[in-house]
């Protein structure tokens, strides 16, 4: 596996986080992994689909979970599929991809190589956005949900700023401990400390 593919890596315990960044408005891919088993989920085939099946063979990808459906996360679907890997998208963004396996269920778990991954679903910047949660570690994958400096943008056709005020505030700071790694759709992580300060802000300048 060469390394240089990666831009970094995250180790807690058992669970390892590769981000790629592709495509171009710099979506960020990652790829859950076990250390224990080798197992791991992708989150979000978003573009480059020949760089992200080359790490998905490297690093026992399993299944593709998508955080919602606008194009920039969807590009590589119809490769990851054609090459054997099923993809998890919400019913309400469903109509949104070329084709899709499986639809997610908020607050159900998929297990995969010993890594319980928790479904949420967080509407507002499309109907259909999910969140992803791995039980028993400090991590929180937010597609374009939640940002540093805010929630992403609500403008695009589907979009509810109320919606995601609500999913920001009842799904991800009611529910995660301030010390909680936000991973977004793109750019650099934070944590619920960080931003969580900040909803009324957020609600009084109106995006």
């Amino acid at each position: 596996m060469d390394q240089r593919s990666f831009t970094h890596e995250i180790e807690i315990g058992d669970l390892l986080i590769y981000r790629l960044v592709v495509g171009p408005i710099a979506n960020n891919v990652y790829i859950v992994r076990s250390k224990n088993t080798g197992e791991s989920v992708l989150i979000d085939a978003a573009n480059e689909h020949e760089k992200l099946l080359e790490v998905a063979q490297d690093l026992g990808v399993k299944m593709v979970l998508e955080t919602h459906g606008h194009w920039d996360h969807i590009g590589a679907v119809s490769e990851v599929r054609d090459a054997g890997y099923e993809v998890y998208v919400a019913r309400e963004d469903a109509n949104l991809l070329p084709s899709y396996d499986q639809l997610l269920n908020h607050d159900e778990v998929i297990e995969v190589g010993g890594l319980r991954i928790k479904q949420i679903w967080t509407p507002g910047h499309t109907p259909g956005s999910y969140s992803f949660a791995v039980e028993g570690y400090p991590v929180l994958f937010t597609g374009d949900t939640l940002f540093p400096g805010g929630p992403g943008t609500t403008a695009l056709e589907g979009g509810d700023f109320s919606a995601i005020i609500n999913s920001i505030e009842n799904e991800i700071f009611s529910k995660f401990s301030n010390d909680t790694l936000v991973l977004p759709g793109h750019g650099e992580s934070t944590t619920i400390a960080r931003e969580a300060p900040n909803l009324q802000s957020w609600i009084d300048r109106g995006w």
